[in-house]
């Protein structure tokens, strides 16, 4: 079983994806050409959004690496990027199992009423697995990695419920979707609490400025492809020691700015195919589960993040962090991790806290700031078990080579600065038993809190349609 998860998951997300949403198009009875079809866009999204993002870590590596060599910024959490922290995720045995056994706790929670999601958003699957496997590994018991996984993706149905009414109103088009990622949902609980408190404080409550708004006050310099190039060329300046090195380099910065333009022009257009190749999915699943089961009116399909990635507000703010956020890391005490190779995480902080914020770029910015300076202390404070796990799957998938420097331990801002991640690890390393009962416990209230909330929406629902049927047009 292992080794057949580990061949799929060895496809990676760009084959893995279309196969997945062909096959299950067909089985909702959508047309096999149209089920091909919207698979095949799914996959081509997601290589124009690894196009993109390898564009921006690329260009933005170098960079940095010459900006850390100039300064001399020496912080022993070496950043292993996503894509170390997928492999590590899906490379044991947690990772292995993660999909059929995440499948059947959402099956059992639809059926008790204690989720309305639908996760078909697979791949991303990898988030609860990568916890699941730094658990296991550092307790070594395969028992604590499951219990690990199964409790945040409990958590992670319940926050993506919570959210979907406000994450459907703020996006487009997005009917009948939400978002049930965990990096994306531990935020929720901070853009809720940062957002009542600039709610009330006199000066900042009056500040409103969204992506549109930007664009009338500022003209070219809010537009996020304007952006983009700005703030290259101001990173290019800092690979210099010099002036006459900046005369000296001016084609490299250019060049640097330019493609930081296009980052933010491409992102937006790449989502378009996401969209395109997932709604179909989305409609047709609603569909057959209205008519298959009674009283699953209200049914939500949890989809990718990537859906919405492209808006122009997370564009915004996830640019302005980007040299903040390296700011931040070299002067945070306490801090040993310096963001590279994950900055393209960046992105995925902000699905449904634009739903709170409404799009506000200054309450998201405010929302990033605190979450990036709690996120770079939980990195350093996983940083040795996240090691831990690492060098065991890549002594066993890369013929003993390790992908992390002698001296340094590795870290990740994608789900490893996630609070959802942290706080599960914690109680359930440091904590044991009492911790596991907190969160057992809590999950619980939560799944029970939902349940409620979900049979008076239906019970609502019933009434509200009765009432259409029996009064007279």
């Amino acid at each position: 079983m292992e080794e057949v998860f580990k061949y799929i998951i060895g496809l990676g997300a760009a084959v893995m994806m279309p196969v997945i949403f062909t096959i299950l198009g067909i089985c909702i009875g959508i047309k096999p050409g149209d089920a091909l079809k919207s698979g095949l866009k799914v996959g081509v999204g997601f290589i124009g959004l690894s196009i993109v993002t390898a564009l921006l870590t690329s260009a933005l590596g170098p960079a940095l690496n010459t900006i850390v060599d100039i300064y001399d910024l020496q912080l022993k959490v070496f950043d292993m990027g996503w894509p170390a922290a997928a492999s590590v995720a899906y490379n044991t045995a947690v990772g292995a199992f993660i999909i059929p056994v995440c499948l059947a706790v959402n099956i059992l929670m639809l059926v008790t009423k204690t989720t309305r999601t639908v996760n078909i958003d697979l791949w991303n699957y990898w988030h609860f697995a990568f916890i699941g496997a730094v658990i296991y590994f550092a307790s070594d018991s395969l028992a604590w990695g499951f219990f690990g996984a199964v409790i945040c993706y409990i958590i992670t149905l319940v926050i993506a419920d919570m959210t979907a009414l406000k994450f459907q109103r703020f996006y487009k088009d997005m009917d009948g979707i939400s978002i049930p990622q965990p990096f994306c949902a531990g935020f929720v609980p901070f853009a809720w609490a940062i957002n009542k408190g600039l709610d009330k404080i006199p000066g900042l409550n009056k500040i409103d400025i969204d992506a549109e708004g930007m664009k009338k006050k500022f003209g070219l310099m809010g537009e996020p492809l304007f952006l983009g190039v700005v703030v290259g060329l101001g990173v290019g300046c800092l690979t210099c020691s010099s002036w006459s090195e900046i005369v000296d380099k001016i084609p490299y910065i250019l060049g640097l700015g330019i493609k930081m333009g296009a980052v933010m022009e491409l992102i937006p257009r790449v989502t378009v195919l996401f969209i395109e190749g997932l709604k179909p999915i989305s409609e047709a699943t609603r569909s057959l589960i209205a008519r298959k089961f009674k009283g699953a009116d209200g049914l939500n399909i949890g989809m990718s993040p990537a859906l919405v990635i492209g808006h122009p507000a997370t564009l915004v703010v996830s640019l302005l962090l980007i040299p903040v956020t390296l700011l931040i890391a070299v002067v945070l005490p306490g801090n040993e991790f310096l963001p590279l190779a994950s900055l393209a995480g960046m992105f995925y902080i902000f699905p449904l806290v634009l739903s709170y914020t409404k799009g506000n770029v200054f309450k998201t910015f405010i929302i990033g700031l605190v979450v990036i300076v709690i996120g770079l202390y939980m990195v350093t404070n996983l940083a040795p078990a996240f090691t831990l796990a690492a060098k065991d799957v890549f002594a066993a998938t890369s013929d003993g080579a390790v992908a992390i420097p002698e001296g340094f331990s590795g870290g990740s801002i994608d789900f490893a600065s996630s609070p959802l991640a942290w706080m599960i690890y914690q109680c359930s390393i440091n904590l044991k038993w009492i911790g596991a009962s907190i969160l057992v416990i809590g999950s619980m209230a939560l799944m029970w809190w939902n349940r409620v909330l979900i049979i008076r929406n239906q019970k609502a629902m019933i009434a509200a349609n009765s009432d259409k049927i029996q009064t007279p047009e």
